[in-house]
């Protein structure tokens, strides 16, 4: 075994702060163990950092090794990987101990990592890495550049056809593509693992496919097989093809993970976050990556790197995330320490634009538009498979017909989720609704609102158009007033000249909209309490969209949800309903025509799910507002959380960000208890979740779980959704 053999496994003993001063000054087996001697100096640095001699026994040695892979599982980069693939830390690690195989003792040695498909494409072949007289590290640490798993057979013929052999079995017998790993010591093969191979979304959308069409597997085990969270790498912008067409590569390297990406140059992980939490979308630029670059990598739009295969460490990771690297570009001269690096005669500098295919492995200087992509192929395959066995139904939060549109391209079968005012911000609608709030009587109001109206009709028309007779949630107007005011000197005066009124007058008026806690303020459904005429303006452009929706489309059949914000209180609800319901009935009534309507409510308050069979006598549907309702709950800022909440990660008293994945425990338990309150009492009673988690696979199947009618999320993740309904379905049949 040599040195950078002995390193690796010293790496697992020594602390690493010493490890720049190891050196091994002989290595003997005893009894099959491997024994370390250390120089005198590094013993006392040893002694130093640690309080105890640096154990000569090597079966102490193995025991510190065995420790430090239990301690890995609470270091940094662990806790960020579990995070992201929800996996629990009470789970823990495993270590398994074995005799080791060299593949560093000379020429008729070496070691490789294998996959029985592409990872990349999900193609039917043979793919991997291989490099002689090496050991594993020297794959997938990327710092020799290997040669293609098929030259091994001109090396070792006998121990390569034997390894095609064990392929094909492993694979047969675990009805997956595998990714293997393997060490040839003097011409014998020796398997050292085997497991389910990490894949882009592509390439697992393909061998799902074909693993049913190869006998290997039903619709519902493929539907089960994808990871939903992988969905998104396939779901956003592509390059366009004609400014691809029109774009002249300037280099080129593996096509480690697909999908295209551009940004501005960053060389390290820590330049990376730091740019991306100001706005900035980059692409990473090392020579090779590490675990430690984890979270840059995360916080990258793709990656670069000089060296390295398709099973380095940029490679399988990026694939892992979803996000788009090109790996071992060797034409690249890199100069990081001075954060520069040329490429095709270019200089290239931090800041400066980049844009890499992951398909291709093509690099482009510069930015290149992206198009949005589209489902089809095996995407749309899967798709329709999920649709057959998924139970809930999923919508869209949309708030504007472009975005309404693409939801429904991407299969949304609803609006759960318009948050109207969301259209009053356009120049042309702000004026009037300023004009509203600096109003002085019911009449001045109603006159501003009138103003108002027809916009909020043709909004409203353009999404009934847009879902096609899908249901439409609109969410009547939810935000404090002190959100439309104007802030700029300039406006001030605009607006005060606008209502004839002074600058003074205008100022005490923002002042006295300002609340201390505006979240827990007049806003949602106490705003329709304070100014009923807002409600009724709202109905009217609800209920008169749909009207001319109906007329317009009879093959449709067009059933407004108005649902009513911040609801706590039953004789809250009655009040509002009430103004909905009389001015709803007079514009049907006085267009001649038929039209189903419902009024609903958000359930984001704890109150309303501790009353929620109450407030059942008068709703038509609940829709959780889980992002308020977390809020609440937790009595946490859902805009200030994030400033200690890695603090409660690292104290293990939070493992998720309650805002990103559903706490099950409580907020879960207050959504339970609201629909077994509220079922009973209505048994018409809808029930759907609008919040940010109605996207999260894992929120997903707990939604399945305690019985809702449907999850809505935002317009790209509905594949997302779909296929966690489906998953949902299957992995709790008879449940």
């Amino acid at each position: 075994m040599n040195n950078q053999g002995l390193l690796a496994l010293a790496q697992l003993i020594l602390p690493s702060e010493i490890l720049s001063n190891f050196e091994v000054v002989r290595v003997e087996e005893e009894a099959s163990l491997i024994r370390i001697y250390l120089d005198e100096s590094v013993k006392a640095e040893y002694k130093e950092k640690i309080g105890e001699d640096f154990p000569d026994d090597p079966k102490e040695q193995l025991m510190g090794a065995v420790k430090a892979v239990f301690r890995s599982w609470d270091n940094p980069r662990a806790n960020v990987y579990r995070r992201d693939n929800d996996i629990p830390y009470s789970w823990g690690t495993a270590v398994n101990v074995q005799s080791m195989a060299f593949g560093n003792m000379g020429d008729d040695c070496g070691t490789g990592v294998a996959f029985t498909r592409d990872p990349a494409t999900g193609e039917k072949k043979l793919m991997g890495e291989f490099l002689t007289n090496a050991q594993g590290e020297d794959v997938v640490a990327g710092v020799r550049t290997p040669m293609p798993i098929a030259q091994m057979e001109e090396k070792f013929p006998a121990a390569y056809k034997q390894f095609t052999e064990v392929c094909d079995k492993l694979e047969n017998h675990y009805r997956d593509m595998q990714d293997m790993e393997f060490t040839v010591e003097n011409e014998k093969l020796y398997m050292l693992q085997t497991r389910n191979g990490k894949r882009t979304a592509q390439a697992a959308l393909k061998i799902a496919c074909d693993l049913v069409d190869e006998g290997m597997r039903t619709e519902k085990e493929a539907v089960a097989m994808i990871d939903p969270r992988n969905l998104d790498t396939l779901l956003h912008p592509q390059f366009d093809a004609a400014a691809l067409k029109a774009a002249t590569p300037v280099g080129k390297g593996l096509g480690a993970s697909p999908g295209a990406a551009c940004g501005k140059i960053v060389f390290s992980a820590e330049d990376a976050v730091e740019w991306n939490e100001k706005g900035e979308k980059v692409v990473l630029v090392r020579l090779e990556t590490s675990p430690e670059d984890i979270t840059g990598m995360k916080a990258s739009q793709g990656i670069l790197t000089v060296r390295g295969g398709m099973t380095s460490h940029a490679a399988v990771v990026a694939r892992g995330m979803g996000t788009c690297c090109v790996s071992g570009c060797g034409d690249i001269a890199m100069d990081e320490e001075n954060k520069k690096f040329t490429l095709a005669g270019k200089e290239y500098h931090e800041g400066d634009y980049i844009s890499i295919d992951g398909s291709t492995g093509n690099i482009y200087d510069g930015e290149i538009q992206t198009v949005d992509a589209t489902i089809a192929g095996e995407f749309g395959r899967i798709m329709d498979w999920a649709d057959k066995y998924r139970r809930l139904k999923v919508r869209t939060n949309a708030d504007t017909p472009t975005d309404a549109k693409k939801a429904r391209e991407l299969g949304a079968e609803g609006i759960g989720l318009c948050r109207t005012e969301h259209m009053f911000f356009e120049e042309d609608r702000i004026a009037a609704f300023r004009e509203m709030i600096c109003a002085d009587t019911v009449e001045e109001r109603e006159t501003a609102l009138d103003k108002i109206l027809p916009y909020q009709q043709g909004d409203f028309e353009k999404l009934y158009e847009a879902l096609e007779g899908c249901p439409v949630t609109i969410r009547f107007l939810d935000p404090p007033l002190h959100e439309f005011v104007p802030t700029e000197e300039e406006d001030v005066e605009k607006l005060a000249k606008a209502q004839n009124k002074s600058v003074e007058d205008i100022k005490t008026l923002i002042d006295s909209l300002h609340e201390f806690n505006p979240m827990m303020g007049h806003r949602g459904c106490r705003l329709a309490v304070t100014y009923p005429e807002i409600a009724k303006m709202q109905t009217k452009a609800v209920i008169r969209a749909a009207i001319n929706v109906q007329k317009a489309h009879s093959e449709w059949t067009v059933k407004p949800e108005i649902m009513i914000p911040l609801v706590c209180e039953l004789k809250e609800l009655k009040n509002i309903k009430k103004v909905v319901v009389e001015t709803a009935d007079a514009e049907i009534a006085a267009a001649g025509v038929t039209l189903n309507y419902e009024v609903g409510t958000m359930i984001e308050i704890p109150r309303a799910a501790l009353t929620a069979d109450e407030i059942a006598k008068e709703a038509d549907f609940f829709c959780f507002g889980t992002n308020d309702l977390t809020q609440m709950t937790f009595g946490f800022s859902r805009d200030d959380s994030g400033k200690f909440l890695e603090a409660y990660y690292d104290a293990k008293i939070l493992e998720n960000d309650p805002f990103a994945k559903l706490d099950q425990t409580g907020v879960g338990k207050l959504m339970e208890l609201a629909i077994k309150l509220g079922k009973p009492v209505n048994e018409k009673l809808h029930v759907g979740i609008c919040g940010e988690h109605g996207g999260d696979p894992s929120s997903v199947e707990f939604c399945h779980k305690i019985g809702l009618d449907y999850v809505s999320c935002s317009p790209f993740r509905v594949p997302i959704a779909r296929l966690a309904a489906a998953q949902a379905a299957i992995n709790n049949v008879g449940k």
